[in-house]
């Protein structure tokens, strides 16, 4: 009579090896997939260090546009060698924060730089004082604005 119960014992602890082999199997997996997510987040950040410093070149192309503008100066080639600039930039995943004048204040995307008397209403976006942009959808520079007081 023991060869029933030992045949059932070894059944049961069969199934039970088979079953911790199931669960490891699917953490495993889930791991790898969880893993895969991470990778492809680091992939999409990684330039985000080379990306930020090439901001400001943006922005000293800005201000040089803004200045021959003044005295009638401008050239196309500056207009073309800005765009391809900000063209590479956006294959990279940049683009600019939008703001609109009289929206609300967005502390996520926007940094209040100074709060000035205005006929708009308290938090009100009066001046964008320097672009903001995200990088795949994250804030990597937040937009520089003047609010109403």
């Amino acid at each position: 009579m023991e060869e029933p119960d030992e045949l059932s014992k070894c059944q049961k602890e069969r199934e039970e090896y088979l079953d911790g082999w199931k669960r490891a199997k699917a953490e495993l997996l889930n791991y790898k997939k969880d893993e895969a997510k991470r990778f492809e987040t680091v992939v999409k950040l990684a330039n985000e260090g080379l990306i930020n410093d090439l901001l400001g070149v943006l922005d000293s192309f800005d201000l040089g546009l803004a200045a021959l503008e003044k005295e009638g100066l401008a050239q196309k080639g500056m207009y073309l060698i800005r765009s391809q600039l900000e063209d590479i930039l956006k294959s990279y995943g940049l683009e600019r924060i939008v703001i609109l004048m009289s929206q609300a204040f967005d502390p996520a995307r926007q940094e209040a730089i100074v709060e000035v008397e205005s006929d708009q209403p308290t938090g009100t976006v009066i001046e964008e004082v320097g672009k903001g942009y995200l990088l795949n959808g994250r804030v990597i520079r937040p937009a520089r604005v003047k609010i109403a007081k």
